[in-house]
């Protein structure tokens, strides 16, 4: 399990962008507004793919 921390996160919009497209993916996480973090539960090959999703997204994850 990796937590990311996204300072770009700002509103319930970013969240739900965030949360959508990791869903699709079938990647298994948790969103923090508050905190403004990603946590990734999966295997290392889930975690290089929330990044990549991250960035597309125009999110820049930075791993805590």
């Amino acid at each position: 399990m990796k937590t990311y921390k996204c300072e770009e996160m700002m509103c319930n919009g970013c969240v739900s962008r965030i949360d959508k497209a990791l869903t699709e993916a079938e990647i298994k996480h948790t969103v923090s507004l508050e905190d403004k973090t990603v946590t990734i539960d999966g295997c290392a090959h889930c975690e290089t793919k929330a990044v990549e999703i991250l960035d597309d997204l125009g999110f820049t994850p930075v791993e805590l």
